[in-house]
């Protein structure tokens, strides 16, 4: 790896030692915390968050489909949704934090179907149902992630589609990895749960499920926890 890269990346990690910040509303607390690190946020994460291309995959996003993304951050989604995007009849970007709007924002010029939003998950809503909602690693880092759950499930049209993919707390996990999990996640403003799936499958019929586990950078041997959800509106 190249050293600029190699130095982007220990700036990264210092961050991510001192952690987010406990002070502000939620919306402060992230744009401090990521701030920073916005411009090689993606190159960084790329190595951690895993699974969302297949996400994109299970989903089978169609043309003419209307498509939300809640905790959308720097817009990366534009990439692997790839050649399916200028089919869309519309994709809404949401998200919390400016810094990371920013770089969204950069992806999206001259893309005319795709609106970047500045909201709260919990509560933003579009004109009108939509075809397909998704989070990618972005429950985590809400904390009232069950009213994000609901607020999507409102938002989607009779038998539409939601997708998530995010870290968790697996059902076997045994006591010492989850003490160590919640709190090396916790310490930068991740909050994982063993409630995500049990509150997806409670409003959507489950369609596609899969639990994981993949490498952390600079950490080798240890392998974090995730999941993988798609599922359907039910009423």
């Amino acid at each position: 790896m190249p050293l600029a890269d190699l130095t982007a990346d220990a700036r990264i990690l210092w961050r991510l030692l001192r952690g987010q910040p406990r002070r502000g509303s939620h919306a402060e607390r992230l744009q401090a915390f990521y701030a920073p690190q916005a411009a090689r946020y993606d190159a960084f994460r790329a190595r951690l968050l895993h699974g969302r291309e297949e996400l994109i995959e299970e989903l089978a996003i169609a043309p003419g489909e209307h498509v939300v993304e809640l905790g959308c951050g720097t817009g990366s989604s534009l990439q692997r949704l790839g050649s399916r995007l200028p089919g869309l009849a519309s994709l809404h970007l949401v998200d919390l934090c400016p810094a990371l709007l920013d770089q969204a924002r950069q992806r999206a010029v001259g893309l005319a179907n795709v609106q970047v939003v500045e909201a709260d998950a919990t509560r933003w809503q579009p004109e009108k149902p939509v075809d397909v909602v998704f989070l990618s690693y972005a429950l985590t880092m809400i904390p009232d992630w069950s009213a994000v759950i609901a607020n999507a499930h409102t938002m989607l049209r009779p038998g539409g589609r939601i997708g998530v993919v995010d870290f968790h707390l697996p059902a076997d996990a045994n006591p010492v990895g989850r003490r160590f999990w919640l709190s090396w996640f916790g310490h930068d403003g991740v909050h994982l749960s063993a409630e995500h799936l049990p509150a997806l499958r409670q409003r959507f019929t489950e369609c596609r499920r899969s639990e994981r586990r993949a490498a952390v950078p600079y950490l080798p041997g240890l392998r974090a926890p995730y999941y993988r959800f798609v599922g359907e509106r039910r009423d």
